[in-house]
Parts: C-alpha cells; structure tokens; sequence
C-alpha cells in the first residue's frame, strides 16, 4: 500500500485532536449526563451536580479550555496502514503532546517516577502512552481518551476465584468483582462512571481491552449476546447502589457499562476495570493524505 505521511500535517492534525478531546465531551456522553439529570430528584443534590457538569462542559467548549484541571494520561490507540514508520508517527504524538501542553490544553502531568520531576511538558518514558495495531486502509486511525488520576485511583483488576467476593470463574463472578469496584469506589473516582471491564487476558492485556471498552458509544449493544445482558444487568443494578454525582446519592452512580473479553491462560481469570470519571474525555480522528476527518 502506497501510503505517504505528512509528519507536520500528522503532529498539527493530532494537535486538533488533543485541543478537542480536552475541551469537549463526546455527545452520546453529553446525552446520558443530560438523562441522568432529568432522572434525579428536584431539588436534589444529584440534580444539582450535574447540572453544574454540564454547564463545566458548555464552558469548556465555549472558551476551548480544558474540561478538568486534571487534564489526566494521555493514551493513543494508533491503527496504521501497513509499512508505516512507528517511530515517525509516535514522534509526530509526542511533538503534539508537546505543543498542547505549550497551548494549555493539556497541564504538566508527566512525573519521574524515581526523582519526581515534572518533565513540564507531558512527555518522558512511556508518556504519552501509544499502542499499535494495523488494518489495510491507506489512512490512520487515532483513537485518544485523557485518562484523570481520580478516576485511574479506582481502577483495579480482580482475580478469580474471589473467596472474599464468592465469586467463581464465570460471568457471575464477573458480575460480582464490578459491583464490588464500583461500590467501593463511592464517588471517589468522579461519579458518575464510565465503566470498561476487560475479562480474561493476561495482567497487561486484560487492562488494556478494558480501556478500550471507553471508546464504545454509551448506547451501543454489545455484540456477543451474554455480554450485553451483563452490561444492561449491570447498568441497572449499579445505579440502584445510590452512590450518586461525586458520592452525594441519587440514582446515578454510573454512565454506562462496557465489557470485552480476550483469551486466558487456563490458570488465571483476572477481571480488569477501568474506571472513567464523569468528564469522558475521548475523540478520534481519521487521517488520509487529502483529509483529516474527527468524529
């Protein structure tokens, strides 16, 4: 496949992508928050707070500024054509991530993790965080979700069996390990959630189908049968735990529910759940040589 990169038109369209992704919410997210208020009692606490989200949201998009002071880790889910540079396109991310930080779309997050030095820039080992897979359209597809550290804290990974939880090695347990996440999250995470469960699959890649699961729209159907009666199971039953808006009660605790599976070793079953806050920063783009194109 004969496909050219534009490194600067690449590092410029990724800039975009980032300014976007800080400042503005998806909108089937902007929707289910818009549901939920209507759902809360008048007058309550739950009403209350996400009105105040929302009216953050329009402000954020109005003025370009971030939606939350914690602009959170950066993590790219790259696809690209074959026989393109890994290296070039990584370095056109990083030279963005660089410049967006320069603009204040993005605030200084990345931390040595030995001397503690802020690098002031988002950039140092392993940040931003890229993966790669590859398809066979002449374009690339970059998928970015800004990642708060409040809502990182409550992520967690399980292992099955669960003595503690009852938990065994099936759906059930499943079911078990993500009301117990959630609930003992208690606000903590900036509810109400996003939650993306990632079942089976080693540490590593259990967590990472997890994280993949926040780039579902909230009103998909899952495509495998018994995984979408869990998620619907799940969304009811988690919103009845009364937690609520940043812990202060109501009947929404989460946005939605996302769950994919991935093979296991027969040894382990870990149950991997990344907790996404309220503010569901993630934007994708499609990039062709005549087009850049961002949902």
């Amino acid at each position: 496949m004969d496909f050219k990169l534009d490194v600067n038109r690449f590092r410029d369209a990724v800039l975009e992508l980032i300014r976007r992704t800080s400042t503005q919410l998806p909108q089937d997210v902007i929707a289910a928050m818009e549901q939920a208020m209507n759902n809360e009692e008048p007058g309550s606490a739950a009403k209350s707070v996400l009105g105040t989200m929302l009216k953050n949201v329009d402000m954020a998009r109005d003025d370009s500024t971030p939606i939350c002071q914690d602009t959170g880790t950066n993590i790219h889910f790259v696809t690209i054509p074959e026989g393109i540079s890994l290296r070039k396109v990584e370095k056109a991310i990083i030279d963005a991530t660089r410049l967006a930080t320069d603009k204040a779309y993005l605030r200084p997050n990345a931390v040595d993790s030995i001397t503690g030095k802020n690098t002031g820039d988002n950039t140092g080992v392993m940040s931003p965080y890229v993966h790669f897979d590859e398809w066979d359209e002449p374009a690339i597809k970059l998928q970015l979700a800004l990642k708060g550290g409040g809502c990182e804290n409550v992520s967690t990974q399980y292992k099955l069996p669960d003595g503690g939880l009852k938990a065994g090695r099936n759906l059930e347990g499943v079911y078990k390990c993500i009301i117990d996440a959630v609930n003992k999250a208690q606000g903590l995470g900036c509810a109400p959630g996003v939650i993306g469960v990632g079942v089976g699959g080693d540490r590593a890649t259990g967590m990472i189908m997890a994280k993949k699961q926040l780039f579902r729209k909230l009103d998909d159907r899952n495509s495998d049968t018994k995984l979408a009666e869990l998620e619907e199971r799940l969304f009811t039953d988690l919103n009845k735990l009364g937690v609520g808006p940043l812990g202060f009660g109501g009947k929404t605790t989460v946005l939605g529910v996302k769950i994919g599976a991935v093979h296991r070793l027969p040894a382990s079953f870990f149950v991997s759940i990344a907790y996404m806050c309220w503010a569901d920063r993630h934007h994708e783009m499609l990039y062709t040589e005549s087009e850049v194109s961002y949902d």
